[in-house]
């Protein structure tokens, strides 16, 4: 086995009495009979599998599914989808986060069709050509929707192999070329095989081998696992999550939440004056969550100029609206 690579790029050898294969049938093995019966996994459209990983960003399965399976359900194809007004498209991603990705999605199925006659790219070189897929995302299609072999690296995945082969309790803080480096000599030669530790790893990463509470009596490759042997040395650094309250992040939401509840435009004067809001029915829940952040002006301020900057938003005369 070629060296494998530590998540600050020096090097190890991979132990010779943890030969790949056996973590590799394991792990596939383990995945075959514990796998989540999630709806993107097995019988999907290669369109189901891009939305997936698209809403997966960032975002757990348990606030995607519901979502997902709605959207599919309205836009089941890239034709469907590309046809939607931008506006519908950000009141159906709904609270899934980062909406930016709706509309990326969006132009991503306008690609889909003038350029790919409404079918999702098959090769990774054609995915990353398409708006708001990057290497993660091209990887992960190519292999879950088309079988492809591919190397495949999320979170999930790094954390996984950071503990089994390194015997680090946390990968680098950033992705590193020593990564996928060792992704790529970890990834079974064998077509199929690779489509399942791909799968297999990323699921043990979600559900097994998490950050802050690893269940490893749950483990199939517990006795394999060098940060085990290694006495479950103490992470390098403390992760750092990304704060919520008090943020732009959270003002921006709270905005976008009134804009979708919305039917017509919104006047300025009701984002700032709490008394103005109470007699508009259908937005009065929204502005007051929004009111009870007490946002002083320039957070505000800063929140509606950078959706109509990133095309989230749209300000005319009669005050703001989601694009159209």
């Amino acid at each position: 086995m070629p060296p494998a690579a530590l998540p600050g790029g020096a090097a190890r050898s991979v132990p010779d009495q943890v030969p790949p294969p056996l973590l590799h049938s394991r792990i596939i093995s383990w995945f075959q009979q514990e796998a989540r019966d999630l709806p993107w996994r097995g019988d999907c459209s290669p369109w189901g599998v891009l939305v997936s990983e698209i809403m997966l960003q960032q975002t757990p399965v348990v606030r995607v599914q519901p979502v997902w399976e709605q959207w599919l359900e309205r836009w089941p194809t890239p034709e469907a989808f590309a046809a939607a007004a931008p506006a519908d498209v950000l009141r159906a991603w709904g609270r899934l986060g980062y909406p930016r990705r709706a509309l990326r999605l969006h132009a991503a199925a306008a690609q889909i069709v003038a350029h790919h006659g409404g079918r999702v790219p098959t090769t990774y070189a054609e995915l990353l050509e398409l708006p708001g897929v990057g290497s993660y995302t091209a990887a992960a299609v190519a292999a879950f929707a088309y079988g492809r072999r591919t190397t495949v690296v999320d979170t999930n995945i790094r954390r996984v192999h950071a503990r089994l082969v390194v015997g680090q309790a946390l990968p680098a803080p950033a992705l590193t070329a020593a990564e996928m480096t060792l992704a790529a000599q970890l990834l079974p030669q064998d077509t199929e095989e690779s489509v399942l530790w791909n799968a297999g790893t990323m699921e043990l990463g979600a559900v097994v081998c998490t950050a802050r509470s690893p269940r490893c009596n749950q483990c199939p490759v517990f006795a394999q696992c060098a940060w085990i042997a290694a006495g479950q040395p103490e992470p390098s650094y403390i992760p750092k999550g990304q704060p919520w309250a008090g943020t732009d992040r959270q003002v921006r939401g709270a905005v976008m939440a009134v804009l979708r509840a919305a039917s017509l435009p919104v006047h300025a004067d009701l984002f700032w004056d709490p008394a103005a809001a109470s007699n508009h029915g259908e937005l009065a829940a929204e502005l007051d969550k929004l009111h009870e952040l007490n946002t002083h002006a320039p957070q505000l301020e800063r929140a509606l100029a950078g959706l109509v900057t990133d095309g989230l938003a749209q300000h005319t005369d009669a005050g703001y609206q989601l694009p159209r």
